[in-house]
């Protein structure tokens, strides 16, 4: 079915979306990638650089009779997030997307599909490659390892770009111009625990959670979607009450950007509250149902007899980790007081991995204000305190603050009204974007960002819409006619 993709209109995009997306690009594992953009970039004539880090910048002068418009820099990220459903047979370090066409949109079977930010990058390669396209001189720049760090903008050195405007083309709603965006920090815990041995009378078994939405930590986390490992340790809490349950293992989520969307944990309680167990668990995951129907209607629980295990979680170690991940903030700890509808500032439990006397909870915190992001970093860091081991924060990066008086902004304001006959949204966003990293080291470049419709990222729900790609494209396009003289 990828062939078919290949074959959409506009093809200056679908055709380099379907080659890049048979290259695994993993985040942190780029290596192919960037040997495939590199190769791209040289099988053009055209001049390419990687720096030190492992971003790619491509140059293409002007079309003539445009020498004398300012550059532009076209800004994507090579890395995407990878994430499959549990009974999808899927192997991201080797494998290309398999993808599918469903009426109006493109997707991949049971997997991410790549189209954040693939549908940017491939938009890049159709102007690099095109010899009819209208443009200023160009600087085509690829950052790597956005999903998981933004390492490759923070590495951007000064003086690699020489261009005043910037367009990111990582904007999921085409009626969108994002303007600003909030800033993060990866908040984790980590700590050593002691093991007991597993006691006669005990019966195991296996609580899985799963079914849930999940979706982007920032685009989607004022949609209030369940998090599948604050559910998890709710249910386990619950029983804990009034049962002698213990605990072997946890496993649930996977990346620090993502909505957790499913859950595993192994326990053991003596073999005369089995039925206890079961009917604990299944009325308080009656509440949670409830409470999520609008939101996660797919979610299930499922609880089945295991083998048993030769170790547990020592009692009082037990008792301090649903303390502290009970307390845990999750999900949006404050609205931004002077743009209605937008997050502010928000944690993302991501991924708690509790197993053979090892402990790791990861959690993303997000803030367009750097002083409360930080701020909600300490009030996790002391959620988690109890359990000793350490609270590390790492990676963090600044938010992108908006100009809305920037003259990029004002021209695709217009050409957007008169194109399509309708104001667009103008706003920020509370997801991470390369621009504020880039804004640091380039404070007079002017910035925006755009793109086509994208539904469900960072989730194996992920589609792009194929009429939106073709709205995008020429409103790209456009603009590019239109970029003022030097």
């Amino acid at each position: 079915m990828s062939s078919l993709v290949a074959q959409l209109a506009p093809q200056e995009i679908w055709q380099h979306f379907v080659a890049l997306n048979a290259v695994p690009r993993p985040s942190k594992k780029e290596e192919r990638i960037i040997q495939f953009i590199v190769d791209f970039g040289n099988q053009l004539g055209l001049p390419t650089i990687k720096d030190a880090t492992g971003n790619i910048l491509i140059k293409k002068p002007a079309t003539k009779g445009m020498e004398n418009r300012q550059t532009v820099v076209m800004q994507s990220h090579l890395d995407m997030v990878h994430q499959k459903n549990a009974e999808t047979d899927f192997n991201f370090d080797t494998q290309g997307i398999d993808m599918l066409i469903e009426g109006d949109w493109v997707k991949a079977k049971g997997t991410t599909l790549g189209a954040d930010n693939g549908i940017g990058v491939a938009s890049i390669m159709g102007l690099l490659a095109s010899s009819n396209i209208p443009h200023p001189a160009l600087e085509a720049l690829f950052t790597i390892d956005e999903e998981t760090g933004m390492t490759g903008a923070l590495g951007l050195a000064p003086g690699f770009l020489n261009g005043r405007i910037l367009l990111n083309l990582d904007t999921e709603d085409d009626r969108e111009m994002t303007i600003g965006c909030a800033g993060g920090v990866d908040v984790t815990a980590i700590a050593k625990y002691e093991e007991q041995a597993t006691t006669a009378g005990l019966s195991f078994f296996r609580i899985q959670l799963k079914g849930l939405t999940g979706g982007h930590s920032g685009m989607d986390i004022h949609k209030g979607r369940g998090n599948a490992n604050k559910l998890m340790n709710r249910l386990l809490f619950v029983v804990s009450e009034t049962l002698p349950i213990r605990i072997n293992s946890i496993d649930g989520g996977s990346l620090r950007n993502a909505i957790p969307r499913e859950s595993m944990a192994i326990v053991a309680v003596p073999s005369s509250s089995v039925n206890d167990l079961e009917q604990k668990l299944q009325h308080e995951f009656a509440g949670i149902k409830a409470e999520h129907s609008t939101t996660d209607g797919a979610i299930q629980l499922v609880v089945s007899p295991c083998d048993a295990e030769k170790s547990l979680l020592e009692e009082g170690f037990q008792k301090a980790l649903l303390n502290g991940i009970y307390a845990c903030p999750n999900g949006i700890y404050r609205m931004c007081p002077d743009i209605a509808g937008l997050v502010q500032t928000s944690n993302n439990v991501a991924r708690v991995l509790v197993k053979d006397g090892s402990m790791s909870i990861q959690c993303l915190t997000r803030s367009s204000v750097d002083s409360e992001k930080m701020d909600l970093a300490k009030a996790i860091k002391s959620s988690l305190a109890a359990l000793g081991g350490s609270v590390n924060f790492a990676g963090s990066y600044p938010g992108w603050a908006p100009r809305p008086g920037a003259g990029i902004v004002a021209l695709m304001n217009k050409i957007y009204q008169d194109r399509f006959h309708e104001e667009p949204m103008i706003n920020a966003c509370h997801a991470g974007l390369e621009c504020g990293i880039i804004g640091k080291h380039y404070p007079e470049m002017e910035m925006i960002s755009f793109g086509p419709n994208i539904h469900g990222a960072h989730s194996p729900d992920e589609t792009v819409q194929i009429s939106s790609v073709k709205k995008y494209w020429g409103f790209l396009l456009e603009t590019l006619q239109h970029i003022p003289s030097n």
